[in-house]
């Protein structure tokens, strides 16, 4: 559906959007052209959905069959309604990464949902996702063990033999621990990954898919923008990533076209059903859901990239992808700022850090977890810490810190351009503090884990 006509729906049928047009004194009437679009007022928690009833929300003021919670980071919960319509229109989404990286619709696929189950989106959302996907003739089997990791440790076994590849849908760091700490034989089972609710680095990628023995990572691991607020958004494509594979190992081509010493997610969207614009180097979005949403400010910080601009940027730079499709346009991810740290003027990413870790001299030794922080010591000088989780078995030793050390630092020089020449170079090591695995204060078991203080 075009933004406009969507607009146009939206304001004939759902009484919070006629009321917040009549606040911002707009007449539906005069919406007639996209460039017209650009004049509607943006929404918000803030501004839109906290100040209306949850039926006057919805379409005709009556609630989906369905609701999600999220808390975000305030942690007041927002209800978002949907129905198994909505979830149909999604699954094309899921279909997507299962056709065309995982050639699902010629095997069995059996389907483990490791995304927590409960009123939070990514569970039940993504079992029904894969439902329907089932119900389209793909020979899909799903199961559900959520995050418990000893029924995942039971069922796998026992299922895995019977179909030709095994996909675990759940969060990145959820599925590493899985794949580094569960003695099962990953290779055997022909594993593929979705994830979603993190960017992480093509390092990580790599890394993954060396130890769950996944032989393409291009193809073997896929990452979906998904929100709370209005379900999947974009997802990774075989081009998507080969292109991002590309931006990882030229870091200033990266920074000259997203204007940041970090990599987002590159992700492609069907802007039929979910419109992105930028604004001011954020994330609006349009689209029909339980709770229909018109130039929605969900504050992700990214942007919007033509499919033939990136196809012309990355030919600029003598990169060819092998992948093709399709033919739709880009949209990038960084997440929200007040994840970064500043030392001595420069924003310090925790994607940076990420990098360091999954280098091959110290990612044995570390899950990949950490905090980032920036510390004063005895004498009131601020030092760039970072404590760093290590493998369960793994003992802090002067050796693994001074290696870990190392290569945080390396990867600081060569990924972050203010980090270089911002941050005098006495000052530019961290202090790496290691501590075992679900230490209690900095890792404890089952939370989400936050990766700055």
């Amino acid at each position: 559906m075009e933004p406009v006509e969507l607009f146009h729906q939206v304001a004939a049928t759902v009484p919070a959007y006629r009321a917040f047009l009549a606040e911002n004194h707009l007449d539906p009437a005069e919406i007639r052209t996209l460039k017209d679009f650009g004049r509607v007022p943006m929404t918000s928690k803030d501004t839109y959905t906290r100040r209306h009833p949850l039926p006057d929300l919805c379409r005709d003021g009556v609630i989906g069959d369905m609701i999600a919670v999220s808390s975000g980071s305030t942690g007041t919960p927002s209800f978002w309604p949907r129905s198994a319509d909505d979830e149909r229109v999604i699954a094309a989404r899921f279909e997507e990464v299962f056709r065309d990286s995982f050639a699902a619709r010629e095997r069995r696929t059996l389907a483990v949902v490791c995304f927590a189950l409960g009123t939070w989106v990514g569970g039940l959302f993504t079992v029904n996702c894969c439902r329907h996907l089932a119900e389209r003739g793909y020979p899909i089997t799903v199961v559900a063990p959520g995050t418990d990791r000893r029924e995942i440790r039971r069922v796998l076994p026992e299922l895995a033999p019977y179909f030709d590849q095994v996909v675990l849908l759940g969060y990145p760091p959820f599925l590493k621990n899985v794949i580094d700490t569960e003695d099962l034989p990953w290779a055997d089972w022909d594993v593929k990954l979705v994830t979603a609710g993190e960017v992480f680095s093509e390092e990580w990628r790599a890394l993954v898919a060396r130890r769950a023995g996944i032989a393409d990572p291009v193809r073997g691991i896929a990452s979906l923008y998904g929100t709370a607020d209005a379900g999947v958004l974009g997802n990774e494509t075989p081009l998507s990533v080969e292109i991002r594979r590309f931006l990882s190992a030229h870091p200033d081509t990266a920074r000259a076209l997203f204007g940041e010493s970090r990599l987002p997610s590159l992700l492609q969207y069907d802007p039929g059903v979910r419109f992105f614009e930028e604004h001011e180097g954020t994330l609006l979005f349009s689209g029909d859901n339980g709770v229909p949403l018109v130039r929605y400010h969900i504050a992700d910080e990214g942007g919007v990239i033509p499919y033939e601009r990136m196809l012309a940027l990355v030919r600029e730079h003598g990169f060819e992808p092998e992948s093709r499709g399709p033919e739709r346009p880009f949209v990038y991810v960084f997440g929200r700022s007040h994840f970064t740290v500043s030392y001595y003027g420069a924003n310090v990413y925790p994607e940076n850090i990420a990098v360091g870790l999954e280098q091959p001299e110290v990612s044995g030794a570390v899950t990949g977890k950490f905090v980032l922080e920036v510390a004063e010591d005895e004498r009131r000088d601020r030092q760039l810490t970072v404590t760093v989780e290590l493998m369960p078995g793994e003992k802090p030793s002067d050796e693994t810190a001074s290696a870990v050390g190392a290569s945080v630092l390396a990867q600081l020089l060569r990924l972050n351009s203010e980090f270089a020449n911002y941050v005098p170079a006495a000052q530019q090591a961290p202090v790496v503090r290691l501590r075992e695995a679900g230490d209690p204060e900095y890792f404890p078991p089952g939370a989400k884990h936050r990766y700055t203080r």
